[in-house]
């Protein structure tokens, strides 16, 4: 699940450098950058926007006061507030208002990217809509694949990672030696994958992050198998090495 976000700074610099942070995250999805909080009055009242990045010290109605503003209405859906600003002293009165994060500028990605996990860890133990209202056990724990002129049930338990291989993917599994080869794309496998529990670390695959042995800052171990990261994949596994960090 990506979490819709928007930024909103007076800086152009600024808003430039955290829009940019928030495209680069993985499971953070870019939804508008604002100059004014006046402006993002709209897009909040969509109720869809669940973590603004905010400045605090702005003209016309500052970041604080825009926080309090939104806090009073029952429109503006479920959201979380990261501050971005300049001046420390308003840390305190930030948590007042539910800020999730204050983040001191000038910050670099590894810090903005600390913050952005804690709202996604608080955003997974809270129900966002009503799929996330269905217990875990209740919902689909396999898919089915073509293989060998049949479906298949691949329990997602079972999947140590997937290996692309032009148009077909190898799919290795705990105590099965020979992988379950289908006519697919790794894309469209990983479409089906629950997010949580698996990562893309390279073009040609995915692995389950519970059934890695050890990492590296270029591979990671899964049995007797190193996989290398990808540079283009590089920012998903950086999530990922953030979170054991």
């Amino acid at each position: 699940m990506k979490l819709n976000c928007i930024a909103i700074d007076d800086e152009p610099l600024a808003l430039g450098l955290v829009s940019s942070f928030i495209e680069q995250t993985p499971f953070l999805h870019l939804a508008g950058a604002f100059s004014n909080a006046l402006d993002a009055l709209s897009i909040m009242g969509e109720g869809h926007i669940q973590l603004v990045f905010l400045d605090i010290h702005m003209p016309e109605l500052s970041g604080m006061e825009f926080s309090k503003l939104l806090k009073q209405s029952i429109t503006f859906g479920q959201y979380r507030i990261i501050f971005t600003t300049a001046y420390n002293q308003f840390a305190i009165e930030g948590y007042q208002v539910d800020a999730i994060y204050y983040l001191l500028k000038p910050f670099s990605y590894q810090e903005f990217l600390k913050a952005a996990l804690k709202a996604q860890v608080y955003f997974e133990q809270v129900p966002t809509d009503t799929t996330n209202l269905i217990p875990a056990e209740a919902r689909e724990q396999y898919l089915f694949v073509k293989s060998d002129y049949k479906l298949v049930r691949i329990d997602f338990e079972d999947i140590l990672f997937i290996e692309s291989l032009k148009d077909y993917v190898k799919i290795h599994l705990v105590q099965q030696e020979k992988p379950v080869l289908s006519l697919s794309s790794l894309k469209a496998i990983t479409e089906k994958l629950p997010t949580a529990d698996f990562i893309r670390i390279h073009r040609s695959y995915v692995v389950a992050i519970s059934k890695i042995d050890s990492i590296t800052k270029t591979s990671v171990q899964i049995g007797q198998t190193t996989i290398a990261v990808g540079d283009q994949y590089r920012d998903n596994f950086n999530v990922l090495l953030a979170r054991w960090s």
